[in-house]
C-alpha cells in the first residue's frame, strides 16, 4: 500500500523531516498514485488528478520528494531529465514516417506502457520545445499517464520570452487546470552548508599545484596507463582530451564549453564516463552567454546522473558565477555545484571504484 506515511518514513530514515511544502507535495503525489498505486479517478471514470507540478527555488527538496515517491511507486514508471527526453523525442521524429500528426504518433509510441512519468527540471525556453512539449502533454493526458514535473519555474513563468509566451498559454492553462501545483517555498537551500568532501573536487587558481592535484585525481581512479592525450567523439564530433580512462575523462573547458557544443555532447559523455575533470577554466570566458549556458547544461546533466565533476579554474568557480547573467537557471547551477563539492554527494564514480575494489580483477566489467 502506498500512502503519505510510507514516504515520510522513508525520508526520516534518510534524516529528512519534511517541511510544509514538502508535506503538501507528498499528499498530492499519494493522491495521484492512489492507495494501491492505481490512478485516482472520479466516479465518471475520468482522471480526477492528472499530475503534480512541483516548483520553487533550487535546493528546496523538490527532486528529493519526487525521487523518493518514484522509488516507492509500484507501477510501470519512468523518470528522466528534460534534456534526455528532448533528445529521444527528436531521434524518433527523424525516423517517423510523414503524417498528419507525427508528433502525436511519436508521443504515443514513447508513452506506451508507462503509467507514471517523472520529469526533473522541467523548463521551456524556446518555441520549438514548447510546441513539442504541448503536444506530448496532450497525448499523455489523453492516455491517462500520470505525470510529475519538477521545475524552478511556476507554470506562468514557462517560456518567458514575450515573443512566444502567448502561444504556450494553452499548455500552461492545462497544467494549472489539471495538475496539483505545489510551490516549494522553504527559505533554505539544503545543498549549501553541507560538510565538504574529504578530498577537494574544485581547484583554484591554475598553476603547478593544481596541475599536480588533477594528475593525482586521475591516477587515483585510473592509474598511469591511460594518462596521455587522446581524441574522442562526442555526438559525432571530435573532442581532444588530456586523458580518458575507463571511468574518468580529463578535458579542457575550452574544448567542452567554449567550443560550439550542445547538451547532446554532454549527455553522451555522461553516458560513457562516471566522472569528468574540467581543466583550465578561465573565468573571463563565463561572461560570454553561450559559454555560460553550455556550462549550465553540463552541470545539469552530470548532476542528474550523479556523475563526479572536478573543476580547475583560475578563480573559485562559485565566486566567478555569482552575479553573472546570460544563461537560464544559473541559480540552480550554483546550488548543484555546492552539493557536488560536499561529502553528501555520492557519485557513480566513487560507487564504481568501491565495487571494483571489492571484486576479483577478472570479474570487473566496464563500469559504464
Amino acid at each position: 500500500m502506498f500512502d503519505e506515511a510510507q514516504v515520510t518514513r522513508t525520508l526520516a530514515a534518510r534524516g529528512v523531516v519534511p517541511d510544509a511544502s514538502q508535506r503538501a507535495a507528498i499528499a498530492a503525489l499519494a493522491s495521484l498514485l492512489g492507495a494501491h498505486g492505481q490512478s485516482a479517478r472520479s466516479s465518471g471514470g475520468a482522471l480526477a488528478l492528472q499530475g503534480v507540478y512541483c516548483h520553487g527555488l533550487p535546493g528546496r527538496g523538490k527532486s528529493l520528494v519526487v525521487d523518493t515517491v518514484f522509488e516507492l511507486a509500484n507501477c510501470r514508471k519512468r523518470r528522466l531529465h528534460f534534456h534526455e527526453f528532448l533528445r529521444e523525442m527528436n531521434r524518433r521524429l527523424v525516423s517517423e514516417p510523414r503524417g498528419d500528426d507525427r508528433l502525436g504518433s511519436v508521443s504515443r509510441q514513447w508513452l506506451d506502457g508507462s503509467e507514471l512519468l517523472c520529469f526533473d527540471e522541467f523548463h521551456v525556453h524556446d518555441i520549438a520545445d514548447a510546441f513539442l512539449m504541448g503536444r506530448f502533454l496532450d497525448t499523455a493526458i489523453e492516455l491517462g499517464t500520470r505525470i510529475v514535473l519538477t521545475s524552478n519555474y511556476a507554470p506562468d513563468g514557462l517560456l518567458c520570452d514575450q515573443e512566444f509566451h502567448e502561444r504556450f498559454l494553452p499548455t500552461i492553462d492545462q497544467i494549472k487546470r489539471g495538475f496539483t501545483v505545489i510551490h516549494f517555498d522553504g527559505a533554505r537551500d539544503y545543498r549549501f552548508g553541507g560538510e565538504q568532501a574529504e578530498a577537494p573536487r574544485f581547484f583554484a587558481p591554475l598553476g603547478s599545484a593544481t596541475a599536480d592535484a588533477l594528475r593525482q585525481v586521475f591516477v587515483r581512479y585510473e592509474g598511469n596507463e591511460t594518462l596521455h592525450p587522446v581524441t574522442l567523439s562526442a555526438a559525432g564530433r571530435p573532442l581532444a582530451a588530456r586523458a580518458a580512462g575507463a571511468a574518468l575523462l580529463w578535458a579542457d573547458f575550452e574544448n567542452l564549453c567554449v567550443a560550439s557544443r550542445s547538451h547532446l555532447d554532454y549527455l553522451e559523455l555522461a553516458e560513457q564516463w562516471h566522472g569528468l575533470m574540467l581543466d583550465n577554466l578561465r573565468t573571463e570566458w563565463l561572461t560570454h552567454p553561450h559559454t555560460l549556458q553550455r556550462l549550465v547544461w553540463l552541470v545539469d546533466i552530470f548532476y542528474d546522473r550523479k556523475r563526479a565533476l572536478f573543476i580547475a579554474s583560475d578563480a573559485p568557480i562559485a565566486a566567478a558565477l555569482g552575479g553573472l547573467e546570460g544563461a537560464h537557471d544559473l541559480s540552480r547551477t550554483l546550488s548543484r555545484l555546492a552539493e557536488m563539492q560536499s561529502r553528501a554527494y555520492r557519485s557513480t564514480l566513487d560507487r564504481a571504484r568501491a565495487t571494483s575494489a571489492d571484486m576479483p580483477e577478472d570479474a570487473v566489467d566496464d563500469p559504464v
